[in-house]
């Protein structure tokens, strides 16, 4: 009994997993109609644990649950975006600085390795940059997590990890690469990584500020043009 409850919350972590990756990356677009016996074929996964997963996504704000109407993908909002970045900077800002502080030679070497690996697919052989795919998106959260990787707090990161989610959505969503030309990702990453490992706290999180508020500048430039 228990081995078979335990088995139905992993599927159902599973599941939850793989629908937020699908949101995330904008398989399933915003305001999407998830219709349980659709996604049960689509995921092969039964109907139960898909509900279990779905209702785990509404208490993170990815999925929204209406009653008698079943699930949803949340809908995008420059109240939502601007409030999550808000949020994003100021807890990663905090991590920041811990991670500065407590970080060692262990620490710089997962980071400088980290960025290597982000600029080697920043581009692409003839120098073109590249657009929002799997390999950036991956390299990119590995890199701004190992900035972050010394703070030694598990919620922190926690939360971190949701808002990097809900905030890679919203480029997805708006494809935010259209909007990138004259912006120098690569440099202000580099910049970063530098103050970092130069252990300026202040200016690694002027510089990290600074940072997002560029992307969603981009963003809700992006939302306006879609509403003309």
């Amino acid at each position: 009994m228990l081995e078979g409850q335990s088995q139905k919350r992993t599927m159902a972590s599973q599941l939850a997993d793989s629908v937020r990756n699908d949101i995330v990356n904008g398989t399933l677009p915003p305001g999407t109609r998830l219709n349980l016996n659709a996604l049960s074929k689509q995921y092969a996964a039964g109907v139960n644990p898909l509900r279990e997963a779905l209702s785990r996504l509404s208490a993170t704000g990815f999925i929204t649950a209406e009653d008698q109407r079943g699930f949803k993908v949340s809908e995008i909002s420059r109240k939502e975006l601007i409030d999550t970045q808000r949020v994003r900077t100021e807890l990663e800002c905090i991590a920041l600085r811990l991670s500065i502080a407590n970080g060692d030679i262990n620490w710089e070497s997962e980071l400088i390795a980290a960025h290597h690996r982000m600029s080697r697919i920043q581009r692409t052989p003839m120098g073109e940059r590249l657009s929002l795919d799997v390999n950036w998106e991956t390299g990119h959260h590995d890199f701004h997590m190992a900035l972050l990787s010394a703070c030694e707090s598990e919620w922190l990161m926690l939360f971190i990890n949701t808002l990097f989610e809900c905030s890679t959505r919203y480029r997805k969503a708006m494809l935010l690469f259209k909007n990138t030309l004259g912006r120098d990702v690569e440099t202000e990453h580099k910049n970063l990584m530098d103050a970092a490992l130069n252990k300026d706290a202040d200016h690694a999180c002027a510089l990290l500020t600074a940072h997002f508020n560029e992307t969603t500048e981009l963003i809700l430039s992006s939302m306006d043009k879609a509403k003309k």
